[in-house]
């Protein structure tokens, strides 16, 4: 027996609905979900710290939360993990034509350009009644820097796009400008702190939303050109900004919120100091 077979044999004997465990057995996909995005979140950690064995661990609890979920189904006679393993690997077989198949493509680019082809067309031979979108792959429940990057990149397939650098920074001052006529067309400027929902009107805070999204959303396709991840950057910007945030507060003498504009940024600059050591 492999080490997969005996996982998914425990699986099977912790959800035996008479010799198995009260908790397991309980389970559905709904009351496990919050799970697997939390051993998701936890991989990805795993992965920026760049540790083999934290990877393998975390990879385990993620391999876990796919053999409850497949165990679960087939309790109600839904679908096996066979199913699941048969599923996955005919897709790839399908959708890499230019390994199993006669198709050519040599760079990383003509693959992906391939791969939203074939995929269009596996959806549109689903309902040929039913129109569907180049983005209908793609989960609203996602964290918006990660879906507005698959948005942009998803439209590049189909050469949706700029064609320079230039262009794509020349947007991104174009959505700063707009942004900054809705401000200036307001008190917002005027504020000497950061303003509650309840301190804008309804029909400018829309605005704003609009012209902030348009913003970030042009910064995130900034980041697709440049070749990063927008999320990786920010989550890692912010791991950045409490490890320099914890270090302030440990050479602190006295409560933050007692301090000073330039005690702070004396603070803040040491701690930049040190931890770039």
């Amino acid at each position: 027996m492999t080490e997969f077979h005996r996982l998914i044999d425990i699986v099977r004997q912790l959800r035996h609905p008479v010799t198995g465990c009260p908790w397991d057995i309980k389970q559905t996909h709904s009351s496990i979900r919050p799970y697997l995005l939390e051993e998701t979140y936890e991989l990805l950690e795993a992965i920026d710290a760049e540790n083999d064995s934290e990877l393998m661990k975390e990879l385990g609890d993620v391999l876990l939360q796919v053999a409850l979920h497949s165990q679960i189904a087939s309790d109600r006679e839904a679908f096996t993990i066979d199913d699941v393993a048969k599923s996955i690997s005919d897709k790839l077989v399908r959708r890499h034509p230019h390994v199993f198949g006669d198709i050519e493509a040599r760079t990383a680019e003509e693959v992906m350009k391939n791969w939203e082809k074939i995929k269009l067309g596996e959806e549109s031979s689903k309902s040929a009644s039913a129109k569907k979108s180049l983005f209908d792959g793609i989960p609203g429940a996602m964290p918006a820097l990660a879906r507005a990057f698959r948005i942009s990149e998803k439209a590049a397939h189909v050469g949706f796009d700029w064609k320079s650098f230039a262009a794509v920074e020349a947007k991104i001052e174009e959505e700063l400008a707009e942004l900054e006529v809705e401000i200036n067309s307001s008190a917002v400027r005027a504020s000497t702190k950061p303003l509650s929902e309840s301190e804008i009107p309804a029909e400018l805070r829309q605005r704003l939303e609009h012209e902030f999204g348009d913003v970030l959303f042009s910064l995130v396709q900034y980041g697709r050109w440049l070749g990063l991840s927008p999320e990786d950057c920010l989550r890692k910007t912010c791991d950045r900004f409490i490890s320099r945030f914890q270090e302030m507060e440990s050479n602190a003498t006295t409560a933050l919120k007692d301090m000073s504009e330039d005690q702070l940024e004396t603070l803040w600059e040491a701690a930049k100091s040190n931890l770039a050591k």
